[in-house]
């Protein structure tokens, strides 16, 4: 008889590329008709900024005497900015962003944040993956809860896709939804063989390791059929033709080149994530906080012309966000300390171009940080009834008016 040690062994050599979210079964009766008629084929792509991008040096208050005293090494020339608008500038890095916001498929949505905001990175991350303010409750991200109501664990889709070598985001954590990690394209591609030889003796390891009424195995069970069904269905999408497009060889070009890919091929999955780490600049950030925002815009430059070229960019909409802002003031190792609110960005050819909000003020302070005046929930409500035409209670919990993000 096949143990249950014996069971995840054989499992994990088949999915040491793909990994689940799920932990639990879980039913949930939400009637999915509104939402395929509604949003049904519309793609979110979502990419987490980690450690907190100072998002004063990235939309710069170029204006406003303020900056230029609590920036006293870190400021950006007025001269050196792209410009936005009166009074506000790109940093000189973002040259990608300011051409996708001139060709009319970038929002800037100013001051984003959250109540009492909270400077530890893990805390803060958990709140924007969760939409959850407390604690209690975190065991399902709001795109997880997402996928769940909307029926997600059907084995002959991909419903969402977690590209990247870290964790699986808890965004995506669900009850019901296999939800696969790509960690490595290349290690994918080499190992698509071996996982196919493997797949039939998977298959069989997990039916003969489920006793009778053991519902988490059973669980497991139909989340590792998934995820092989979702592992053949990547394979294939893979193998299409890519577009003539040149993307940056950089780990976010590359990983969005293979969003591209996916979608062009017509893979059936609603939620991308993908993140770039290394934003908690303490310290010597001129250098660090260039090159990564030059990695994002460049990535998402790309991206965009990509989904234009192949006629996709109205059913594609991207969003760029970080747990946190840095404050006003720089520190004394020509860094910046955590802070609260930040800029977001949304890409794609449905965004209403422009700035939406007003920049915080930089004297009207929080404990030195930048105020928030947009809650981040808002941005998600727009995200789910705008886009995806998904009720925002459901996954919210409450209810959150959405923001003029969307052309109507």
């Amino acid at each position: 008889m096949t143990t249950r040690r014996q069971f995840i062994a054989a499992s994990g050599g088949s999915l040491a590329l793909l990994s689940l979210s799920g932990v639990a079964p879980g039913i949930l009766a939400q009637a999915a008709s509104a939402h395929a008629a509604e949003g049904g084929d519309r793609v979110l792509v979502v990419i987490q900024l980690s450690g907190g991008n100072d998002g004063l040096n990235t939309v710069v208050p170029i204006g406003d005497p303020e900056y230029y005293k609590n920036r006293f090494t870190l400021a950006i020339g007025k001269n050196a900015v792209l410009k936005i608008q009166d009074g506000l500038g790109f940093h000189p890095s973002l040259v990608g962003l300011s051409k996708v916001l001139e060709a009319g498929s970038l929002a800037i949505v100013q001051g984003v944040g959250y109540p009492q905001p909270n400077r530890s990175h893990f805390e803060s991350m958990d709140i924007w993956h969760t939409a959850r303010m407390q604690n209690e409750g975190r065991t399902q991200g709001w795109l997880g809860r997402y996928l769940d109501a909307t029926g997600g664990r059907r084995e002959a889709e991909v419903a969402g896709l977690h590209l990247g070598e870290e964790r699986q985001p808890l965004a995506l954590a669900s009850l019901s939804t296999a939800i696969p990690s790509i960690q490595s394209m290349e290690r994918f591609r080499l190992e698509a063989g071996r996982r196919g030889d493997l797949s039939s003796d998977i298959d069989m390891a997990v039916a003969a390791a489920r006793p009778a009424g053991d519902d988490l195995l059973s669980f497991v069970q139909r989340s590792t059929s998934g995820a092989l069904a979702a592992s053949r269905r990547v394979e294939k999408a893979l193998a299409k033709p890519g577009s003539n497009v040149r993307y940056p060889s950089t780990g976010l070009g590359q990983k969005l080149q293979t969003v591209a890919q996916l979608i062009g091929a017509g893979l059936e999955t609603r939620v991308y994530y993908l993140t770039l780490d290394g934003f908690d600049t303490h310290s010597d950030q001129d250098d660090s906080h260039a090159a990564l925002l030059g990695e994002l815009s460049g990535a998402v430059a790309a991206f965009c012309d990509d989904m234009s070229k192949r006629g996709q960019a109205d059913r594609v909409l991207g969003i760029a966000f970080s747990e946190f802002g840095r404050r006003v003031k720089e520190n004394a190792s020509r860094g910046t300390d955590h802070g609260a609110a930040a800029p977001l960005f949304a890409f794609g050819g449905k965004v209403t171009p422009g700035v939406i909000g007003k920049h915080p003020s930089l004297t009207d302070l929080d404990d030195g940080d930048l105020k928030y005046h947009t809650d981040f929930r808002r941005v998600y409500a727009t995200l789910l009834e705008g886009w995806l035409g998904w009720p925002t209670r459901d996954v919210l919990g409450g209810d959150h008016k959405p923001l003029p993000i969307l052309k109507a």
